[in-house]
């Protein structure tokens, strides 16, 4: 289902950030690492809610990476 996907974006605390598709596929008790680095616990990709997405602002790295301005 995301075969066709480059990236994904999820809210976590701290921000909304970029993680490869095979993120949301990994043990949910594993360690997804966002394309600026950032660690978070896969199951944390999947409970966000729509205020998570109003409320955490975009990763200005994640976006920059995925522009190809880094």
């Amino acid at each position: 289902m995301t075969d066709h996907l480059t990236h994904i974006w999820r809210p976590i605390p701290g921000g909304r950030h970029a993680f490869r598709p095979s993120a949301i596929r990994i043990n949910h008790d594993d360690q997804a690492e966002s394309y600026c680095g950032t660690q978070v616990v896969a199951a944390r990709l999947h409970d966000s809610t729509e205020l998570d997405w109003i409320l955490e602002p975009t990763c200005p790295t994640c976006w920059k990476i995925l522009k190809g301005d880094s």
